[in-house]
C-alpha cells in the first residue's frame, strides 16, 4: 500500500470515533425528507425576487429576455416588485458565439419559461450537466412536471440563445457543458405517469431540438484534430467574468506556476503590473485585455500574467465541469488539446439515444445513420482512448499524439454508456483500488490540492461509475461503494444537517481544504441529493455471486 493510501486508511479510521451510530430509520427518514422538501427550497422561477440574484458578481440584478420574445406579465410584476433591470437582447440568437458577453453593457440572467432546480449556494441558475443528476432525483420523487419543464427550458435554450449554455447567465454565452440532454429526453421519456402512455409527440419534439445540440459537439470547434473525437472548447476569451467572486483564483495558479518554473512554464507571460497603454495593447494578444475585463486587470503576481493559450484551456476546462484538476496539465491548462474520454463516452451514448428515438419515430434511416456515427466513434474510443497495456479508459492529447498517464475516474463512463466490451470493463473494475478510499471514490488518486482531485468524491462521476459497474455485472463493487458514499452523506448530515457538493472521502468528511481554486463546500446540494437516493435504489437489490477485488 502507498503512503498516500495508507494515510487517507488512517485519516478515514480516525474520523471513526466522531461518526454516528449505524443509522436509524428516523436518520434515514430525516435525510429523505431534507432530499424532498430541497426540490422546493432550490426551485427558481422568473418570477421571483430569489431567482435573479447573482452571489458571483456585485450589480443590481438584470433580466434579460430574446430578442423578440414579448415581455411576460408575471415578468413585468417581478420586475416592479424586485427592482429588477428587465432587458431584451440586442438579437436575435441562432448559434452559441453570435453574442459575446463584452457586447453586453451589464451581465444578467437569461430568461426561462419555466421553474428549475439550481445546485445551491453561488450557484443560483440551471446549469447544464448539475441538471441531468438532479432530474434522476426529480424523477426518483415522482417530481415528472418540475423535471420536464427543466427539460423543455434547454429546448428553450436551444431556441433562443443557440445551445445548451453553461448556465443561464450572459457570460455563458460562449460555451456548452457535458452534453446528457439525449440522456434528460430518456428519462422523461420513459418515465411518464402510471396511467399515461408515453408521448411520442413529444418525443418527435424533443428529437429535432436534441440533433441541434448534438450538431455543437461535431462543429469544427469541437473535433479533437483527426481522431474523429471531440475536446471541449469555449469560444470567449481571456479569464472567465463569474471569476469576480474569487479574485484570488488567476493570482493563486499564476503563484503556483512561479514555485514550480518547470511545469509547464508555457502558461506565464511576462507583463507588468501597470501597464502603459501600448503593453496593454500588447497583453490583449499574448494575455488578456485589461482594459475589457477587472478579472484580467488583477490576474499578475510579480510581473506575470497568465497566458492567452492558458485562458481558452481555462475556458475549455469549465465546459468539461471540472474545474479545476491537474488532469489536463496544472489546472488543467492545456485542456484544449485532449480528446476527453467522459465526453465521448457521452456523445457515444447520444448517437445510441438518438438511432432509439429515431426507430421508435419510425425514422429507420435516420436510427441507422445514428447506429452508423456511434460505432465509429466507438472505434475511434478503442483506438485512442482505451489503454489495453493500463487497462484504463485514459485522455489522449491530438496535439501530441500521446496517451495521458493521469488517472482520473473518468475511466468508468465508457461503462455507464454501454461502450465497454466486459473484457474492457473487467480491465477498469481492477483498477479501482485507484480511486476507491473509505468514504466513496476520489476523482483522481493525485492530491493536487484542487477540488476535482483526490481526495475529493463527488457525486455525478460517483453515479456514473457506480451505475456503470452495476450495468456491467459488477453489482457487489457498485453497492460497496454506494454504501460507502451514502454513509458519508448521511454521517455529515447528521452532524451539520447539511448535503454538501462534494466530500473528503478520504476522511469522510464534508470539511474540505482546497488550496486553490473554489475553496468553499457549498450547501444545497442538487447533485448530491439526487445521488444519494439512486444509490440508496442500488443498496435495496440483492446482492450476487460477483467477487469484490
Amino acid at each position: 500500500m502507498s503512503r498516500t493510501r495508507a494515510l487517507s486508511a488512517l485519516l478515514f479510521l480516525a474520523s471513526l470515533p466522531a461518526l454516528s451510530q449505524a443509522p436509524t430509520a428516523a436518520d434515514q427518514t430525516q435525510i429523505r425528507d431534507y432530499i424532498h422538501n430541497g426540490w422546493d427550497t432550490l426551485s427558481r422561477s422568473m418570477y421571483d425576487c430569489k431567482s435573479i440574484v447573482d452571489p458571483k458578481v456585485n450589480q443590481v440584478p438584470v433580466l434579460y429576455l430574446p430578442a423578440d420574445l414579448p415581455t411576460p406579465s408575471a415578468v413585468e410584476t417581478m420586475r416592479k416588485s424586485c427592482n429588477v433591470d428587465v432587458r431584451h437582447l440586442p438579437q436575435v440568437i441562432h448559434r452559441i458565439d453570435e453574442v459575446q458577453p463584452s457586447e453586453l453593457p451589464v451581465e444578467g440572467l437569461l430568461y426561462l419559461p419555466n421553474r428549475y432546480v439550481v445546485p445551491g449556494g453561488r450557484f443560483n441558475e440551471m446549469y447544464g450537466w448539475d441538471s441531468y443528476f438532479i432530474l434522476l432525483g426529480l424523477e426518483h420523487d415522482g417530481r415528472r412536471d418540475l423535471a420536464k419543464g427543466m427539460v423543455e427550458n434547454f429546448f428553450f435554450e436551444i431556441a433562443n440563445y443557440g445551445a445548451i449554455l453553461n448556465a443561464n447567465r450572459t457570460y455563458y454565452f460562449t460555451r456548452s457543458q457535458p452534453p446528457f440532454l439525449s440522456s434528460m429526453i430518456r428519462e422523461v421519456y420513459e418515465h411518464s405517469a402510471p396511467d399515461a402512455q408515453p408521448n411520442k409527440q413529444w418525443l418527435a419534439r424533443a428529437y429535432d431540438y436534441a440533433q441541434r445540440d448534438y450538431a455543437l459537439w461535431t462543429s469544427p470547434e469541437h473535433r479533437a484534430g483527426t481522431t474523429g473525437l471531440a475536446h471541449y472548447e469555449d469560444l470567449g476569451q481571456g479569464p472567465v467574468p463569474e471569476q469576480a467572486d474569487d479574485s484570488s483564483y488567476y493570482p493563486d495558479v499564476i503563484r503556483w506556476l512561479l514555485a514550480h518554473p518547470n511545469d509547464h512554464p508555457e502558461y506565464l507571460v511576462r507583463g507588468p503590473d501597470h501597464p502603459t497603454p501600448a503593453e496593454a495593447k500588447a497583453l490583449t494578444r499574448t494575455s488578456c485585455d485589461i482594459t475589457a475585463s477587472h478579472v484580467c486587470a488583477l490576474a499578475v503576481v510579480d510581473g506575470h500574467r497568465l497566458s492567452a493559450a492558458f485562458y481558452r484551456s481555462d475556458r475549455a476546462m469549465r465546459e468539461s465541469g471540472f474545474d479545476p484538476s491537474f488532469r489536463f496539465g496544472p489546472f488543467s491548462g492545456s485542456t484544449v488539446e485532449f480528446a476527453d474520454v467522459g465526453l465521448n463516452s457521452l456523445l457515444y451514448k447520444y448517437e445510441r439515444d438518438m438511432a432509439d428515438f429515431a426507430n421508435i419515430l419510425g425514422r429507420n434511416d435516420e436510427a441507422a445513420t445514428w447506429t452508423q456515427r456511434a460505432a465509429t466513434r466507438r472505434a475511434a474510443i478503442d483506438k485512442y482512448l482505451w489503454n489495453q497495456d493500463a487497462g484504463l479508459y485514459t485522455d489522449y492529447n491530438f496535439v501530441t499524439g500521446k496517451r495521458s498517464t493521469y488517472h482520473f475516474l473518468a475511466t468508468f463512463y465508457p461503462l455507464w454508456a454501454g461502450a465497454a466490451t466486459p473484457a474492457q470493463a473487467t480491465a477498469v473494475r481492477s483498477h479501482l483500488n485507484l480511486f476507491e478510499q473509505g468514504g466513496g471514490l476520489q476523482a483522481s488518486d493525485v492530491i493536487s490540492g484542487v477540488q476535482w482531485d483526490a481526495p475529493y468524491g463527488w457525486a455525478p462521476i460517483t453515479w456514473l461509475a457506480v451505475s456503470g459497474l452495476d450495468r456491467n455485472g459488477f453489482h457487489n463493487d457498485a453497492a460497496r461503494i454506494a454504501s460507502k458514499f451514502t454513509t458519508t452523506i448521511l454521517d455529515n448530515f447528521l452532524r451539520d444537517g447539511t448535503i454538501r457538493e462534494k466530500y473528503n472521502v478520504a476522511s469522510g468528511s464534508a470539511n474540505v481544504k482546497v488550496a486553490t481554486g473554489y475553496k468553499s463546500n457549498v450547501v444545497g446540494f442538487g447533485w448530491t441529493n439526487a445521488v444519494y437516493l439512486k444509490l440508496e435504489d442500488i443498496l435495496s437489490e440483492p446482492a450476487t455471486t460477483q467477487t469484490t477485488p
